[in-house]
């Protein structure tokens, strides 16, 4: 069982037929550099959309752009340089997505993992963590609602996880973070004014640089296999016998920024291959 992150391919995007997906419409992606943000920022892209990625790896956004041009994709994708522990910078980069055209969609999708127990959780890894996944949202949001209003419509999409729904052991800043992260998605629901929708989106392990490279530490954690690490652990409790890949994320984010989310506004997309409501 391979759990290397797989090649993103054009024919593997979902395209949809939208109006508003055309090149005078901007996403900002965070995490754009690798995984699923990539997958995210090269989906909306191909979808037609002005693309701003954010990233603190300026290589790895370099290679995301380059994949989109590779893909012959219609939207642009102009990298952003920025980290997102810093307040400012992420303020900058929220202006500099407006100034590329009509800001409608955000997509937070930057994530951190650190493997260990409470007793053994350095707090400030606890904090970078929480200042990537929640505070970093929550600022954008602020920030990028004005614009969105300004636009006409659109929606702030949260990269949350099953484990923003039930927890497993070892990751308590993960499992903080993503229950965070689905507040923070209820909370612009409440006051999007039917103007800006929100949603997040739930998955179980996916094929990325962030999940293959905790699989080590939860072995050396638990005292068992890298291979029962993929197979108890990551997919013990999943009615699927594979990971789902970057791309398949990608895709609901396309979902639910489109015409055919309309209806999705607070909700969770949670496509976790059966992880938390069922059981054997």
């Amino acid at each position: 069982m391979s759990v290397e992150s797989p090649t993103l391919v054009r024919d593997d995007v979902h395209v949809v037929d939208d109006e508003r997906f055309g090149p005078e419409s901007v996403a900002l992606v965070t995490g754009a550099a690798s995984g699923i943000g990539r997958a995210t920022a090269v989906a909306l892209a191909v979808n037609g959309l002005t693309v701003a990625a954010l990233d603190v790896d300026r290589e790895g956004l370099a290679e995301t752009a380059a994949v989109a041009e590779e893909m012959g994709a219609p939207g642009d994708i102009h990298p952003v340089e920025a980290d997102l522990t810093d307040d400012e910078a992420v303020i900058a980069a929220v202006e500099a997505a407006a100034e590329l055209g009509d800001l409608r969609y955000v997509a937070n999708v930057a994530g951190l993992q650190h493997v260990a127990p409470i007793e053994e959780f350095p707090m400030d890894v606890y904090d970078t963590m929480q200042a990537v996944m929640v505070r970093a949202p929550t600022l954008i949001a602020k920030h990028a609602l004005p614009h969105i209003r300004e636009a006409g419509s659109g929606a702030v999409g949260n990269m949350a996880s099953v484990h923003g729904h039930y927890v497993t052991a070892d990751k308590v800043a993960y499992n903080v973070a993503k229950f965070g992260i689905r507040g923070l998605t209820q909370s612009i629901a409440a006051e999007g004014d039917g103007d800006v929708r929100s949603f997040s989106v739930s998955t179980g392990y996916v094929k990325t640089p962030l999940v293959v490279d905790q699989i080590p530490d939860t072995a050396a954690e638990r005292g068992i296999s890298e291979r029962e690490v993929v197979e108890d652990v990551m997919l013990g409790q999943s009615r699927a016998t594979e990971m789902m890949e970057p791309v398949d994320v990608a895709n609901l984010f396309v979902l639910g920024f489109s015409e055919l989310g309309s209806h999705l506004n607070g909700g969770d997309l949670r496509f976790d291959d059966g992880m938390t409501l069922t059981y054997e």
